[in-house]
């Protein structure tokens, strides 16, 4: 039997990915994922199935669009009975570890990974319901606002940097661990998911990061501020949501908090440098398959606009790279989605495709890496904070065409309109195919019945969430599981035998 390639899988948060047009920038410091991006497939029109945290990553991990799953915003409940591809690689004989953040909502915090090395970074209860039936209010104590723009500067530690750091230092252990015994004839192959937190705002690097950016030509948005009377009003109410109201963000604040995203991207860069250095000391990395990726984008004030939550390039474009055995390096221009992730993990370890296919909305990338073509469009959703009613949008050849039951359709080209300015849709001469998306619209979604789900999974919850504060209270956040009495070293085990175990490579 052939050998089944191991994956390790880096994802990061709130990565724009029209920042890798073909692989990193070339502004970006970051040596580590660009010698990455050289021997990878480079998918350089990937999508996010929706731009918030824990909807976009049930999609990752389950290939479904939040439709399905019923992870509709970040503290909506994920299934237990929902396959992702943890499941599916666990059933297949391969040992699946999560170290890092994917904003599971529940009491299910592994979702078919075997082992879980870190907690989460976010709560995992239903304390960030969204409530459409109060639209355009604020629930300040976790709404986002443009504190993280103001407040965009230089420290040596935060809040994320901690949960970082952590997360590195238990996948590298993690790493070492699986080298000791990569060697024994009957190993297991293993998928690690190594899931960071930045560059997520508040935008804040350590200095020696942020030095790198002092003469960085990318601090000022391509497209600037639009008022808000001349938005469109999906993006009328996120300014709403993140109360720009209270804030008088000028021009230097701006370049201060694009600075300190960019230079969060090369603190993530010595990260993934980090863990791909170990696969190269133990001699893993040539059976290794690598694939980086991320959540979704952020829009860094291109438009006026911060953060997610809507359907612009800078929101819903993410990076998305695979590198490893059987893959060869090339760009690839067709436009994809992070639900084709789980059925591309599941067919690089030769798992029967037809077996996955009915609990996924996405497609294996392997043929169009081989060079082959897809016509099937990408289909994006979006049923959280700043909006009133569910929006979904479809990536289908050079154009982007989003709806809303409330508002005004949207259509872009694309190819000739990459920064987004000119809505087709309300132009008399494309009426025809403004006409034709808006048929797949109605043959895709029941858009009634998409409303009537989200708000009635949002009702359920205000009824539950302050009912089990109400008294004794039993958090669902993950607790890592350690049996000190089994680490280093301890009167029931051998030293010698112990050291030569522990040791990689081998003593002679």
């Amino acid at each position: 039997m052939t050998r089944r390639p191991d994956i390790l899988i880096i994802m990061v948060d709130q990565l724009n990915g029209t920042l890798f047009p073909d692989g990193p920038a070339d502004f970006l410091h970051a040596p580590h994922l660009k010698a990455l991006a050289a021997r990878s497939a480079r998918f350089a029109n990937a999508y996010t199935a929706s731009p918030l945290c824990a909807p976009g990553r049930a999609s990752f991990m389950t290939g479904q669009l939040p439709a399905r799953t019923g992870v509709y915003d970040n503290a909506a409940e994920f299934a237990s009975d929902i396959p992702t591809f943890a499941h599916h690689l666990r059933g297949a004989g391969y040992h699946t570890c999560l170290s890092g953040k994917m904003h599971f909502v529940g009491p299910d915090q592994l979702h078919g990974f075997e082992e879980r090395l870190t907690t989460d970074i976010y709560p995992a209860d239903f304390g960030w319901t969204p409530d459409y039936r109060n639209p355009g209010e604020r629930i300040d104590w976790w709404y986002h606002n443009l504190g993280s723009v103001s407040g965009a500067g230089v420290a040596e530690t935060t809040n994320q940097m901690e949960y970082d750091d952590e997360v590195a230092f238990h996948a590298i252990q993690k790493l070492y661990r699986l080298a000791r015994v990569s060697d024994a004839p009957d190993r297991q192959p293993w998928c690690l998911t190594v899931s960071f937190t930045h560059p997520h705002d508040p935008y804040v690097a350590r200095r020696r990061y942020w030095d790198l950016y002092e003469d960085c030509p990318a601090l000022e948005p391509e497209v600037g501020f639009i008022p808000a009377e001349d938005q469109d009003p999906h993006s009328q109410r996120l300014y709403l949501a993140s109360d720009y109201a209270s804030f008088d963000i000028r021009r230097e604040q701006i370049r201060r908090a694009r600075r300190g995203y960019f230079a969060s991207i090369s603190y993530l860069d010595d990260k993934v440098g980090e863990l791909i250095g170990v696969l190269e000391a133990t001699g893993m990395r040539d059976d290794t398959i690598i694939l980086f990726c991320s959540d979704h984008g952020d829009m860094l004030g291109e438009r006026g606009l911060w953060f997610k939550m809507c359907f612009y390039e800078g929101s819903v474009r993410v990076p998305l790279m695979l590198a490893g055995p059987g893959v060869t390096p090339d760009r690839i221009d067709a436009p994809v989605s992070n639900l084709d992730i789980a059925s591309t993990l599941c067919e690089l370890a030769g798992i029967d495709p037809d077996s996955v296919a009915p609990w996924t909305d996405g497609q294996s990338l392997l043929p169009l890496i081989a060079g082959g073509t897809r016509t099937a469009p990408v289909l994006m959703e979006y049923a959280a904070e700043g909006s009133y009613a569910p929006l979904v949008a479809i990536r289908d050849g050079r154009y982007k065409f989003v709806h809303c039951e409330i508002d005004p359709p949207q259509l872009f080209d694309l190819e000739s309109d990459p920064r987004e300015l000119d809505n087709l849709a309300t132009w008399p001469e494309h009426g025809a195919l403004v006409a034709e998306f808006m048929q797949q619209v109605r043959g895709r979604w029941d858009m009634a019945a998409f409303d009537k789900a989200v708000r009635e999974s949002q009702a359920r919850r205000w009824i539950v969430y302050p009912a089990l504060r109400n008294g004794a209270y039993h958090a669902w956040e993950y607790e890592p599981r350690q049996n000190a009495a089994e680490r280093y070293m301890r009167n029931h085990m051998d030293l010698n035998e112990l050291e030569d175990s522990k040791r990689f490579p081998r003593g002679e």
